[in-house]
């Protein structure tokens, strides 16, 4: 089932689009600010976010901007009561897809959200290969001998570098940076962790160590 990350503070509010987004076949993930929706975006996968701009602990357009600072191109539909043509075009330009002010109808903010979904899926990435392994950027999802294997949003973006980059060897510290989300840090060694587990799901061959350099995508076949 695909999930949707909703950030909203108003309880009641949250709770109506949680229950509208359930009726559509959804699974829905509430948090009610900015940090905390900052935090669980580093580690899952979402096929959209509902977010509002005025939270507790930062604003809306923080968690857009950590998003976007880390190339994360999840949908985003910016929800607010602020109709300021001024605030609009704050958001669009900071990378939201679309925008609905409140208080809007049920019915619109769906058709939205699913406009929003046909077009960002329809955007064309280029899959990558590696002898029995496949990266679907567009997709977000990895594939060992045509079956899909389950990668945690952070896994799959280092894996979804070293692709990007074959023939390079990427540094610790370039892949930790990949994981760092508006001036988080990460553990020192948490890079050999997500290394670890690519080797675990997809093989020993995937990711290569070169020692006192870092880390590259295996050869090719």
């Amino acid at each position: 089932m695909d999930t949707i990350l909703l950030v909203e503070d108003d309880h009641m509010l949250g709770r109506a689009l949680t229950a509208a987004l359930g009726q559509e076949g959804w699974r829905v993930v509430r948090h009610e600010d900015a940090r905390s929706a900052q935090a669980v975006l580093v580690d899952h996968g979402f096929v959209a976010v509902l977010l509002d701009l005025g939270l507790a602990r930062g604003s809306g357009l923080d968690v857009l901007a950590t998003m976007r600072e880390r190339h994360d191109a999840t949908p985003v539909l910016i929800i607010t009561a602020r109709d300021q043509l001024s605030d609009r075009i704050r958001g669009l330009d900071a990378g939201a897809d679309d925008y609905i002010v409140k208080p809007f109808q049920r019915d619109e903010m769906l058709a939205r959200l699913r406009a929003v979904l046909r077009r960002t899926r329809g955007k064309v990435t280029p899959v990558l290969r590696w002898r029995d392994v496949e990266v679907d950027p567009g997709a977000s999802t990895a594939y060992l001998n045509g079956k899909r294997i389950g990668l945690s949003a952070n896994e799959f973006r280092i894996l979804q570098v070293l692709f990007e980059a074959r023939g390079r060897v990427l540094s610790r510290d370039q892949l930790q940076h990949c994981l760092c989300r508006g001036g988080t840090e990460v553990g020192s060694n948490v890079v050999a962790v997500y290394v670890h587990q690519l080797r675990r799901k997809l093989g020993d061959g995937v990711v290569v160590t070169e020692v006192g350099l870092g880390y590259r995508a295996g050869d090719e076949a």
